[in-house]
């Protein structure tokens, strides 16, 4: 067996102490050299727990090790892995380090582990060979990723040779991406341990469709045409959805992520207090093959707020151009996001250029070319989204009496909106024995 540690590219796993230690059990079978027999059976059961655990996190099945070498492969963002994420299949010396990289990993695939198992005494290798997992979902997966993952994991397992191996893993960067930018739809920023900004992938996404918003229609259409435009690379425009509460604009935002998310679409949400590390940010994600959303909700500054003042440079007017697959959608209560006070129309004796203050706090609005109103339903408007959902979840109940109790509903429950709509759905719903 030819030494992993040997690969050129596919190095340094951030989750590859399985891989250093089942290796190294490998090479000492093969040389005959396993000595020390319970400490290796040891490592080897240590293996089998952390590949376990794995598919409890991950929601593998099948074949665990193998699910964890193609986890490892997806996973690992080198120059070969995020070129082929771009064109295809390479050409060139790159395209010799992967070959050398992958025949390495086609002989993990192709190595009987009931062999190892039985010079270290142990049966259980049946255990990861052919696992059934206790239910069908996944900590930190969604199940498109894991059956992507698992169904390739099945190909490789199956390739006749380190050419059609090498084919699969580029059909699979070309198809869905590398690393978790590629397989993840949405993420939130953190500083990891060294206080260095990382983008983190959110697994648990809302599955909120652009139809699951009854009306709304010319607002939705203006969102459609200019994501569309940005997902085909023609120009788009930084986009401010505003209005009243409940009224749909986060729900927009999640519906457009998943219309768009197999084009190539990503979120990236954004905090106020995270504004200091937009360019961070931006400078990962800017030579990446997909368009990056960076969404801020419910966005508003106080009057001794200060922070908008940085989201312009960002925007637009700093010395860097902001790339071509980035833009800035946000959603706010505020048609102009910053407080505004009479005193900044009025002007005041101790301000000589109080014209100035305006358009300073205006400025910020203006770097989102295209602006989108989401205003209340009227009383007509409120009762056909009640009916409307009513309707999809299959509540059965005369309509006089279905708009009357959401007339009544509405009165004390935040007005007329699209959310106070949905809330009264979900409590007719969880009514229903």
């Amino acid at each position: 067996m030819k030494k992993i540690s040997e690969c050129i590219l596919y190095r340094n796993f951030t989750e590859g102490k399985i891989l250093e230690e089942m290796t190294g059990l490998m090479e000492q079978s093969e040389q005959k050299v396993l000595e020390n027999r319970e400490a290796n059976r040891e490592i080897f059961y240590d293996c089998i727990n952390g590949l376990i655990e794995l598919a409890g996190n991950y929601g593998f099945e099948g074949n665990l090790w193998h699910n964890y070498l193609t986890y490892l492969l997806v996973n690992h963002e080198n120059a070969f892995s995020t070129a082929c994420e771009i064109v295809g299949p390479v050409e060139g010396s790159i395209n010799e380090a992967a070959l050398h990289d992958f025949r390495r990993f086609k002989e993990l695939y192709d190595y009987d582990l009931q062999i190892l198992g039985r010079e270290l005494g142990s049966t259980q290798c049946s255990i990861i060979c052919n696992y059934k997992n206790i239910n069908d979902r996944s900590k930190l997966f969604n199940k498109r990723i894991r059956d992507r993952i698992c169904n390739l994991s099945v190909k490789l397992e199956e390739a006749s040779g380190v050419e059609d191996f090498r084919d699969e893993v580029v059909q699979f960067y070309r198809d869905f991406g590398v690393g978790k930018l590629g397989l993840h739809k949405a993420f939130r920023v953190a500083h990891n341990e060294r206080d260095e900004v990382e983008i983190v992938p959110i697994t648990n996404i809302a599955h909120v469709h652009l139809d699951d918003l009854v009306g709304y229609e010319i607002a939705k259409k203006k969102l459609i045409d200019n994501t569309e435009a940005f997902v085909e690379g023609r120009r788009a425009n930084n986009c401010l959805l505003f209005g009243d509460a409940g009224t749909g604009k986060s729900s927009s935002i999640k519906g457009i992520l998943n219309e768009y998310y197999d084009r190539g679409l990503r979120i990236i949400e954004v905090y106020k207090h995270q504004f200091q590390d937009l360019n961070e940010v931006i400078a990962q994600i800017k030579n990446r093959n997909y368009k990056f959303i960076i969404y801020m909700d419910d966005l508003s500054f106080e009057e001794f707020e200060i922070e908008y003042k940085y989201l312009k440079a960002v925007i637009e007017g700093g010395l860097e151009r902001k790339p071509d697959n980035v833009l800035i959608y946000a959603t706010s209560n505020r048609r102009h996001l910053i407080k505004e006070d009479f005193k900044d129309k009025e002007g005041r004796r101790d301000q000589l250029h109080a014209s100035d203050t305006v358009q300073e706090k205006l400025s910020l609005v203006a770097r989102f070319g295209v602006t989108i109103f989401f205003c209340s339903p009227d009383k007509k408007e409120f009762q056909t989204i009640v009916k409307t959902l009513a309707q999809r979840h299959e509540i059965e109940m005369p309509e006089e009496e279905l708009l009357l109790e959401a007339n009544k509903w509405e009165l004390s429950h935040g007005g007329l909106s699209g959310r106070t709509a949905q809330q009264f759905i979900d409590y007719l719903l969880g009514q229903k024995k």
